[in-house]
């Protein structure tokens, strides 16, 4: 299963720029530092916002977590990165109960898999 309404997802430029690009963030600092390892960066957020919209078009949901409040999606997989070394990493989208627009959450990396 694709996350649904992919062409309507929404994820806003701070979130990207100020939370996970940002060496600074409390919670997104180490974030900031591993997608800086791939080429990306908080002065070209769009960057990785192109990229997270790929990931969901590229990879099939891994978890439907319904709540009180909608449903979680979680995406596993190979994000492209501008330095090609593609990692792998777990996004989590959300779309509000009654609603069927995708949020971006956050997005975070995943170990490599046992060879």
């Amino acid at each position: 299963m694709k996350l649904p309404n992919l062409e309507r997802a929404v994820i806003r430029t701070a979130k990207i720029s100020d939370y996970l690009l940002s060496a600074t963030h409390p919670a997104g600092r180490h974030k900031a530092r591993f997608f800086g390892l791939f080429g990306f960066s908080r002065s070209a957020p769009e960057t990785l916002i192109h990229s997270l919209i790929e990931h969901a078009r590229s990879n099939e949901v891994s978890a439907v977590e319904p709540t009180a409040f909608g449903t979680r999606y979680t995406i596993d997989g190979a994000l492209i990165s501008p330095d090609g070394r593609n990692p792998r990493v777990r996004v989590i989208w959300f779309i509000d109960l009654g609603g069927d627009i995708p949020n971006f959450v956050t997005a975070y990396p995943l170990p490599e898999p046992k060879t």
